[in-house]
């Protein structure tokens, strides 16, 4: 074991650090050792990790020394940073830079940075086809980022950025699954129009992940973009009905109506949908689902992860 390659995971007990822990661990013929980093190592998740044959290091992303701690030894490191647990893109942008440093300082030779669009290269701050938002954001959750690719370009570290998309958890875990309607049926309500949305299963993300890692220094300075299909909502309406056994529909609603249905985060979600659908030409182009099955040739399509997952979609 000693002569592997330590791989370091950050957010190694959420949905795509997770994935990237289960898949290192899983091959047994793996080059690499894991480093699963975590703020809590003596959680159920943690504990489980460790079960598996990761080693489990507490780090935390807004404690600088922590990181250089972690990171110390490793020759890859797996970046993540997560917006939802608190909100704020100022926090997520110093985390980010937080993260680089740590890793320049390592010396680390492969870092994957878990990235997304910074939408104010299409929408302006001035520009009112959608709101501006904690006063210098378009999308706060993917401007930020988006902003923070420069923090490890400027510091040269070796580093190839992912590019996520849509997890198909959200229906599970973010209220955005199938809802009962007045007439029995189910509706799923998104303000993408009838444009294609980039998604994949969470898990799928860290085993494309690994693909990347074991490509060597192939990816290094470039920008990966990963989905696992690529579908307009009436399509995945469709494919919710047949697994679900009850019509599903899509319900289309302009996003400022979907900025006003008040729950946390509708206002930065509501300008995410808009932009997937108004740029859906890059959003698309940028995600190549062929070389994401190249990377994770267990890459799951819509249907194949409802198979699994569709008894875990909450329904009243």
């Amino acid at each position: 074991m000693t002569d592997k390659k330590i791989i370091a995971v950050f957010g190694a007990t959420g949905a795509q650090g997770g994935g990237l822990v289960r898949a290192i661990l899983r091959d047994a013929a793996s080059e690499f050792a894991v480093r699963a980093i975590t703020r809590n190592p003596d959680s159920d998740k943690a504990r489980e990790l460790a079960r598996l044959g990761a080693e489990v290091v507490q780090a935390d992303l807004d404690d600088p020394q922590s990181l250089r701690r972690a990171l110390q030894g490793a020759y890859g490191a797996f970046c993540v940073t997560f917006f939802w647990d608190h909100f704020s893109p100022e926090r997520e942008l110093a985390e980010a830079r937080h993260l680089a440093e740590a890793a320049k300082e390592a010396q680390v030779q492969h870092v994957i940075w878990s990235t997304l669009e910074d939408v104010r290269q299409w929408v302006p701050l001035d520009d009112d086809r959608m709101p501006t938002l904690h006063g210098r954001y378009k999308v706060p959750h993917t401007d930020a980022k988006g902003e923070a690719d420069q923090y490890f370009r400027d510091l040269g570290v070796p580093t190839t950025f992912l590019l996520t998309s849509f997890y198909w958890e959200n229906l599970i875990h973010f209220g955005m699954g199938p809802q009962p309607a007045a007439d029995g049926s189910l509706a799923v309500v998104f303000p993408m129009g009838d444009k294609r949305l980039s998604s994949i299963a969470a898990e799928d993300i860290g085993r494309c992940a690994y693909g990347i890692f074991k490509k060597g220094t192939a990816l290094i300075g470039q920008t990966v973009g990963v989905a696992g299909e690529q579908l307009t909502w009436h399509d995945m309406a469709a494919s919710l009905s047949r697994a679900l056994g009850r019509e599903v529909r899509y319900h289309a609603v302009e996003p400022a109506a979907y900025r006003q249905f008040g729950f946390p985060g509708a206002e930065d979600l509501g300008n995410m949908f808009q932009a997937n659908r108004d740029f859906e030409q890059h959003y698309v182009g940028a995600r190549d689902v062929a070389f994401s099955r190249e990377l994770n040739p267990e890459l799951l399509t819509f249907d194949a992860w409802l198979t699994q997952n569709a008894a875990r979609l909450p329904m009243a």
